[in-house]
This record gives structure tokens, C-alpha cells and sequence, in this order.
């Protein structure tokens, strides 16, 4: 029989696309969401797989317990559920205890109750990597032996933007202690992208109700923006090659207790414009012209030799990943 994966925040972005690796492979998925109008919108993305999705509700994963049924008869896991807010007035309700007890309760459940349970990855991001605070950093190169180093005293005075990168610090070494402490049946991987691009699977009756990552794009070039903005993460990674580097990093014995740095290459907002303008005539128009053609500047870089050489991650051109995003935009 197939094994079943459960995928939390089944409803999300990233989710989707991993959903849809897992059903493709072969894979039954249960996923988590909150209500069934989140459900009714993942079976609709992936209805052609219908008879191997299924769904656990969870409306809280803040509350202790809130996945020991989720887990239950489960073979693996893939958790990708976690506030993603860039506004957050109080850090430690929105952002720091749940993105920790979110994972640390998914954690919990899977050594409790679901002992068929061997590897569970978790989507971390490149803010548990990052120190925002040396800014472009010129020549310099992460790692996955980077740790963002701000601490949770700092973020007070630094801001919301900073906060939420230190709440996806604060889960990811939480679970990497879980595991050292408690030593589970199973091990964990954890992947670490920037900035998340690429086409939906899923449907919207309103762009205003668009992911982030999606809105982050669209923006560019739907009028709503004079300027070309300041670029806050300089790479990228195609949500395909996400979901991609979480099935392998799933199916690979050597991930076990690795951490992966997955990008596919530096950008800056201008150079997503300049080649929105280029490609799209009507949308010259709505897409801010900036600095055309400025190069990008010397900034940090990423070493993603680690995914590359133990999962065999390759990636997807920045031209592929944009036009096939304004696509996906342009038919909605």
C-alpha cells in the first residue's frame, strides 16, 4: 500500500505544490486545515487525485494536542504550517509561540501517536539564516552553518519585519532540540528557502485574497506601485523546486537531521520589472520602469551545493518562474 503523508497548512502556497509532488509520486496525503471551505479549495486544486487526498481539521495548532488525531495511521510528515505575518503588533502572540509550539506540537503528536512515523521535514525559510542586520553584505556567503543571531529581546526595537524572521529561528532550533532531546523514532529535515515565486495551483474570486509570496509579484505590475521598491531578499527559489526539494529531502536517507539552503539564484525587484516590461507589452503601462537595466549590485549570495549534491535539487530559470507566475495572474 501507498504511504500517507501528512501535509499541515494543507491551504497554503507552498502546500499546495507539495501536496501535488506527494499525490503525483504516488503518495495518498492527508492534509491539515482549519475549516471545510479550506478543504473544498484543496480538493478543487487537486481534484483529478481526489481519491488519495483526505483532511484532519485543525483549527488552532498553537493548542496543546492540536495534532494527535492528524497524525494517527500517518507514514511521514511535512510541516509547512506557520504564521506568516509582516505586521504583527504583538510578536510573542503572532509570531514567536505559535511558530514554536506549532512545531513542537506536530513533534509531539508524531512520537506520541503515530509511531509509523520516520522522517518529518519541515519548511523553515532563509530568515533562520539570514543576519538582516549586515545588510547586503558584499562577497559574503551563507550556509546552512548561518543562523540569524538576532534574539527575541531585539526585535523590539528592530520591528515587525525582523520579528517574524526570528520567530522561523526560534521554531527551526526548536525542533532540531526536540530531536536531540528526546531522540524520536523518526528524524527531521528542515529546508530554508528566501523569497517563494511561481504559478498557483489553486483559484482566487478576489487578487486581494493572494498568498504573499503570490501578491509579492502581482503588485509589480497591476498598477498599484509607481516605483520600483527596494528589494528586501536578494534570491529566490520557484515554488516547484520547493516542493520538490521537500519530496527529496522526504525520500532521501542521508537527510536525516539536515538542515538545506534551497535558491536558486540572486534578483532584485528590478530586474523582475525590466523583464515584465519586456515580455508583456500591456502591461508596460503598470509595471514601475525604475533604473531599466540596472545591474545587481554586489550583495550576499547563497551556497545551495549541500541540497544539489545529497537531494540532486536542481533549479528552474528566474525567467520560467516569473512568466509562468504573470501567467497564472493573467488568467484569473
Amino acid at each position: 500500500m501507498p504511504e500517507t503523508i501528512l501535509v499541515t497548512g494543507a491551504s497554503g502556497y507552498v502546500a499546495s505544490h507539495v501536496i501535488r509532488q506527494f499525490l503525483e509520486a504516488g503518495y495518498k496525503v492527508r492534509g491539515t486545515v482549519r475549516n471545510e471551505a479550506s478543504a473544498e479549495k484543496v480538493r478543487h486544486a487537486h481534484a483529478q487525485y481526489a481519491d488519495n487526498l483526505s483532511f484532519s481539521y485543525v483549527k488552532d495548532m498553537s493548542v496543546p494536542g492540536a495534532f494527535n488525531e492528524a497524525v494517527q495511521g500517518i507514514d511521514g510528515i511535512i510541516h509547512t504550517a506557520s504564521p506568516f505575518i509582516l505586521d504583527a503588533k504583538d510578536y510573542e502572540k503572532e509570531l514567536f509561540t505559535p511558530a514554536v509550539n506549532g512545531t513542537l506540537f506536530i513533534l509531539q503528536a508524531a512520537k506520541a501517536h503515530a509511531p509509523g512515523v520516520r522522517r518529518i521535514v519541515i519548511t523553515s525559510s532563509f530568515a533562520s539564516v539570514l543576519d538582516v542586520t549586515k545588510g547586503l553584505r558584499p562577497g559574503y556567503v551563507y550556509t546552512e552553518t548561518n543562523w540569524n543571531p538576532m534574539t527575541v529581546e531585539e526585535t523590539h526595537a528592530a520591528g515587525p519585519s525582523p520579528a517574524y524572521l526570528v520567530s522561523k529561528t526560534l521554531a527551526e532550533k526548536a525542533a532540531f532540540d526536540f530531536v536531540e532531546k528526546e531522540k524520536p523514532g523518526f528524524s527531521i529535515a528542515t529546508v530554508t528557502p528566501p523569497m517563494v515565486y511561481g504559478p498557483l495551483l489553486e483559484t482566487y474570486d478576489s487578487m486581494e485574497k493572494l498568498n504573499t509570496s503570490s501578491m509579492d509579484i502581482y503588485r509589480l505590475f497591476n498598477g498599484s506601485l509607481k516605483e520600483v521598491p527596494d528589494t528586501a531578499f536578494w534570491a529566490y527559489i520557484d515554488v516547484r523546486d520547493l516542493a520538490r526539494a521537500h519530496y527529496l529531502a522526504y525520500t532521501t536517507p542521508a537527510a536525516a537531521n539536515q538542515r538545506y539552503l534551497t535558491a536558486a539564484r540572486n534578483f532584485s525587484y528590478q530586474i523582475l520589472c525590466d523583464m515584465i516590461r519586456a515580455k508583456y507589452p500591456e502591461l508596460v503601462a503598470t509595471t514601475p520602469e525604475g533604473r531599466a537595466n540596472q545591474p545587481l549590485p554586489d550583495v550576499y549570495r547563497l551556497d545551495t551545493s549541500k541540497a544539489k549534491k545529497e537531494l540532486g535539487l536542481e533549479y528552474r530559470s528566474l525567467e520560467e518562474t516569473l512568466f509562468d507566475a504573470v501567467d497564472t495572474f493573467l488568467t484569473m
